[in-house]
């Protein structure tokens, strides 16, 4: 979706939406009470694990909990405190100074990393580079100072490349007391084995309805839609409240009609429109696209209706599901790395998947 991106330190953040606040500004967390309980009594035990990872779908809370627990932990660096047995969340007020200094991205005691901003590109980079990751040696370099601990949040982490991966692996295997990790990943599997089994971890679920309605009272309430467009934009969003902003800002539901209803028909019109639309010059809508069609194919596995469909989808053996979006997702890859062309692509995606419709014998399942 279209962004604006925000600037903190002279770095621009991949993860801004316009009008929304980000997970660093974000004082509410809603539908992981169970993670957060976690957290805590980890915290109050004395025994807190130095990395974390926070694994579930994009856009359901992860970063929120993760700067949410160095909100508290900064506030109140003191673990053995006999006030904190009392608390029942990891609530910090926003009106307190460690709250603000993260808020703003100005906290000395905590490093968030992410894809950074190619400038001679005009876009985020695809991985998340070594030289990012590299950041962490000058940081845990220096004095903590503000009550001594300090958190690294890698954000998300499965778009290390292995080089990235290879350096934080070296600082998971040394840590300076007082440090903890946050890892988010979207799928766990795609790290190393030998990070994974440094981490504690919380696999944080998709977010109900109901929460997801509450998140997005609380955080873009212009965002919500009624009557069926809000049914069918909460069934795509799959429990991921950023999804939904960014299916009902710019025509994201029409793009999903229009790619439902194209692998519906089959048609070669409808695929020419569909790809001529997202592979137009400075669209950026490839990455949406990708999110809608692995949407597609996660609810043809399921066996679910397609939400907004006039049609009913074909049923067809999980398998060939499942290698269309091998496929498509090594593709995409290419595309994005090579800066190859994009109309190209989504036309062999949609033909690709019709012809698996009509012929799933000659994609090697009976």
């Amino acid at each position: 979706m279209a962004r604006a991106p925000k600037q903190a330190e002279d770095r621009l953040l991949v993860d801004a939406i316009e009008g929304v606040r980000l997970p660093r500004e974000n004082p509410l967390l809603f539908g992981h009470g169970a993670m957060e309980q976690a957290l805590l009594d980890a915290y109050r035990s004395g025994r807190m694990h130095h990395a974390w990872l926070l694994a579930g779908d994009r856009g359901i809370g992860k970063a929120t909990l993760a700067f949410r627990f160095a909100r508290f932990a900064l506030a109140h660096p003191d673990a053995r405190d006999p006030a904190l047995a009392s608390l029942g969340d990891l609530a910090v007020s926003a009106d307190h100074p460690v709250a603000r200094r993260i808020a703003n991205g100005s906290h000395p005691n905590l490093l968030h990393l992410q894809r950074d901003w190619d400038d001679r590109g005009k876009r985020f980079r695809t991985e998340l580079s070594v030289d990012v990751v590299r950041r962490i040696v000058p940081f845990l370099g220096t004095t903590a100072g503000e009550g001594g601990w300090r958190f690294v949040l890698v954000d998300p982490a499965d778009d290390m490349n292995r080089s990235a991966a290879n350096a934080l692996l070296k600082a998971l295997e040394e840590p300076p007391p007082r440090t903890i990790f946050f890892l988010m990943a979207e799928t766990p599997g795609r790290l190393l084995p030998t990070i994974l089994s440094r981490c504690r971890v919380l696999r944080m679920p998709s977010l109900a309805d109901g929460a997801v309605e509450r998140v997005l009272r609380d955080v873009d309430p212009a965002s919500l839609r009624s009557g069926q467009e809000h049914e069918v934009a909460l069934k795509l969003a799959e429990g991921s409240p950023r999804r939904y902003i960014e299916l009902v800002r710019e025509d994201g539901l029409a793009l999903q009609h229009l790619l439902s209803e194209t692998l519906a028909s089959g048609h070669p019109r409808m695929m020419l429109k569909l790809a001529d639309l997202v592979g137009q010059t400075g669209s950026g809508l490839l990455p949406r696209f990708m999110d809608l069609y692995s949407g597609y194919l996660h609810r043809r596995i399921r066996g679910e209706a397609e939400p907004g469909a006039s049609v009913d989808p074909p049923m067809l053996p999980i398998v060939i599901w499942a290698e269309l979006w091998e496929k498509a997702a090594r593709s995409a890859a290419e595309v994005d790395t090579y800066n190859l062309d994009v109309r190209q692509f989504v036309l062999d995606v949609l033909e690709t998947t019709a012809e698996a419709i009509r012929r799933p014998v000659s994609h090697g399942v009976a």
